[in-house]
């Protein structure tokens, strides 16, 4: 790839991020905070990111970190596929949280949802179906606010022609398409390898700004996610919308958690543009663009329909908003669209959050994922225990 942590970590060294960092000293993963070039162990605050996020003034507590000396030096970083047995890793930045996501939150990327179901996971067919839908259409539907009396409307219309789909029932509907991404614990970090299985020849990245959402329901800070989908798996069946979302290392998280306080809000997060570069070992480049403006539901709003009297999260959640993004060019066979090589280096960014870099393997391939909750408890006894 190669890739330093100067490369990923964010533009403005002001920000309070929260990072998770494996010390090789102690051989366990560690929640630290990031501040001006300077790391500090934040472990004494919580020994995981999940509880630092739930602490009552998250931002205040984490500045109070900074009154004493620093653990490390960003310097001192490296990142996975730079990991040498005595270097502290950068590791995605979420342990507990559990990592839902949201789908079909753009209008560009529910037309391409209801194009793969039309095509059936065909990507030839996608380009005919395209062409007929957008000549067919007859309305822009960019104007229209989900689950309003005019998005009513729309559906009867729409329903008329035969054009109704699922994809445009939670686009256009009251609610949205709410779904969990990946386990908890099973998110790799920037510097890390994505994987996209072997039975999938249609697929692409998503880049995505990922809200951090404490365990009382509060959006505490936004981090960028990869939601790597797999095109023709969902385009058969949106029931097979496990296995097209949830493989090994499917789900990107990072570099860092940017937590909210006077200088960055929530407010700021709204307006951010993600860019996304695809760099592939035959020398091709994919460019795009996520804007965050252009949701057509809020953060609130995706937030309620996740949280709530109907299901709790004592542990928080990290939440997907989905992508804007979704490729249409043809890499190589005209008519085909994009998909994925392996060797792809693909690059999620934006100047106050960092950049999500993975290079694209086979999920069958890539090393598997062997840390999980049990590892995670008895490392917390003994960060506990050294507190």
């Amino acid at each position: 790839m190669p890739h330093t942590i100067d490369d990923v970590l964010p533009a403005d060294p002001s920000g309070l991020y929260i990072a998770r960092i494996w010390d090789p000293a102690r051989d366990l993963p560690v929640p630290a905070l990031i501040h001006q070039r300077a790391v500090w162990d934040a472990s004494g605050l919580a020994p995981t990111v999940s509880e630092l996020c739930d602490l009552p003034e998250v931002a205040t507590a984490l500045k109070a970190l900074t009154e004493a000396e620093p653990w490390l030096s960003v310097e001192d970083i490296t990142l996975e596929e730079q990991n040498t047995a005595s270097a502290p890793v950068l590791l995605a930045p979420v342990d507990l949280q559990v990592i839902k996501a949201c789908g079909v939150t753009f209008v560009g990327s529910m037309l391409e949802r209801v194009i793969e179901e039309r095509a059936g996971g065909d990507p030839q067919a996608s380009a005919r179906i395209r062409e007929s839908m957008q000549a067919e259409l007859g309305v822009d539907l960019t104007t229209i606010t989900p689950g309003s009396d005019e998005a009513a409307a729309v559906k009867e219309a729409l329903i008329a022609r035969g054009w109704w789909s699922q994809y445009l029932e939670v686009g256009l509907g009251p609610d949205p398409e709410v779904f969990t991404k990946a386990p908890v614990l099973s998110a790799v970090g920037s510097g890390s390898d994505i994987g996209i299985p072997r039975f999938s020849s249609w697929n692409n990245p998503e880049p995505e700004l990922v809200l951090v959402v404490s365990s009382a329901g509060e959006i505490v800070g936004v981090t960028l996610g990869n939601d790597v989908n797999l095109r023709d798996v969902e385009g058969r069946s949106a029931l097979l919308l496990g296995i097209a979302k949830d493989n090994n290392r499917s789900a990107a998280i990072g570099p860092v958690l940017r937590i909210f306080d006077e200088e960055f809000t929530v407010d700021r997060a709204r307006q951010l543009d993600i860019t996304l570069t695809v760099e592939g070992p035959e020398g091709y480049t994919l460019e795009g663009l996520n804007s965050v403006s252009a949701l057509s539901r809020s953060f609130e709003e995706l937030v309620s329909a996740t949280f709530g009297d109907h299901h709790q999260y004592p542990d928080g959640f990290v939440l997907y908003t989905g992508t804007l993004f979704a490729p249409t060019e043809d890499r190589d066979v005209p008519g085909e669209g994009f998909t994925h090589k392996q060797g792809d280096v693909v690059t999620i960014k934006n100047s106050h959050l960092g950049a999500l870099v993975n290079r694209v393997g086979l999920s069958e391939e890539l090393p598997p994922w062997s840390y999980g909750l049990r590892s995670l408890l008895d490392d917390v006894s003994r960060l506990r225990s050294d507190v």
